[in-house]
């Protein structure tokens, strides 16, 4: 496949995106080619471990390749979508789980589906172009792939802001947050990757591994904690409208962006999720109940057609003005029943 590069190479499973002038957007079929490598890989002894990397500067991945998928809910076929995301959800499971070290090497932009493929992992490598976020909410969904697990671990409130504003994190936040592990330069990735595929000495990571400059998001860590610790949307718009400062400012300007369904279910989802209970499947789970139903009820058509097909940037969001009502995030969140996403996780 043209669009990603699968083999074995010393010790290591090699996967390889090959898709940079699309910022290696994840396909589908993409998507079905890692699954299937992982599972060849698993009980292959001669696979000691997995690297997992992109081609090109700019991005790892920038996320999934969502034109068939607008084209689909578009034509009133939700059935599609929701087969993308059972099976990609599947293979961030199966990542998370992966009973040998999986280390991706996450240059430039990481966003949505790039998380899934790059972030739950045993060894997760930034550099100094790193640039890795959950931007879902800008299209009508919430964040997915898993990532809900990351943000509902993040420090304090940090994942109710990173989820709701979009922010970008560069190498020193995205460690501090949990979407990464350590900080090794780029210049040294192709010695290092090459040195892993030829020993399997994961402990070559620690060596390489050195200390980022210290990010932004550390130092807004209380201004985020006073903001975003209330019960819902309508909460943390609250606080930030009462208060007169540069961060106030700014975060609501990145909210007024966003879809507020979005946003809302994206709270709640964290609240349900956070606590000594929280495993990937009961995230992907909670995710898909979203997901599945974003096409239809939600503003997922609408955030694309206004972000990617039109590109007006002139989104007609539902709950336009913020007030969302407890139903309606409700409706997106309760359970499927025989419609659930299949992963083992119980429902909740």
């Amino acid at each position: 496949m043209s669009d990603i590069s699968i083999r074995i190479t010393g010790v290591a499973g090699r996967i390889t995106l090959t898709r940079p002038k699309a910022l290696n957007a994840m396909t589908y079929d993409m998507c079905l080619a890692i699954e299937d490598a992982l599972d060849r890989w698993r009980d292959d002894d001669a696979v000691q471990l997995v690297i997992i990397d992109a081609e090109g500067d700019r991005a790892f991945c920038s996320g999934g390749d969502i034109a068939d998928l607008y084209a689909s809910g578009r034509k009133g076929d939700f059935a599609y979508g929701q087969k993308f995301w059972a099976d990609e959800y599947r293979l961030n499971a199966k990542i998370f789980t992966y009973p040998k070290p999986v280390v991706s090497f996450l240059q430039g932009f990481v966003m949505g589906g790039g998380v899934g493929i790059g972030c739950h992992g045993s060894h997760r490598i930034v550099g100094e172009s790193s640039q890795i976020a959950m931007p879902e909410v800008g299209i009508g969904l919430i964040p997915d792939v898993g990532g809900t697990l990351m943000l509902a671990l993040a420090p304090g409130r940090m994942g109710e802001y990173l989820g709701t504003t979009a922010s970008r994190m560069g190498p020193s936040d995205a460690i501090f947050s949990g979407f990464a592990d350590s900080y090794v330069p780029q210049l040294k990735w192709t010695d290092l990757i090459e040195q892993l595929e030829s020993s399997g000495d994961i402990t070559l990571l620690e060596t390489a591994a050195e200390t980022p400059e210290t990010g932004p998001l550390q130092g807004q860590l209380d201004d985020i904690n006073r903001h975003f610790g209330g019960e819902g949307l309508g909460d943390i718009l609250r606080s930030l409208s009462a208060e007169d400062s540069d961060f106030a400012r700014a975060t609501l300007k990145s909210l007024g962006r966003n879809s507020p369904l979005s946003m809302a279910c994206t709270i709640e989802a964290l609240h349900r999720l956070r606590g000594p209970s929280l495993t990937i499947e009961k995230a992907l789970d909670l995710e898909y109940r979203f997901t599945s139903r974003a096409m239809e009820h939600g503003d997922f058509l609408e955030g694309i057609r206004a972000a990617i097909i039109d590109k007006d940037r002139s989104p007609n969001w539902q709950y336009a003005d913020t007030d969302v009502p407890p139903s309606a995030v409700s409706k997106m969140l309760r359970p499927l029943g025989d419609a659930s996403l299949k992963l083992g996780g119980t429902e909740q």
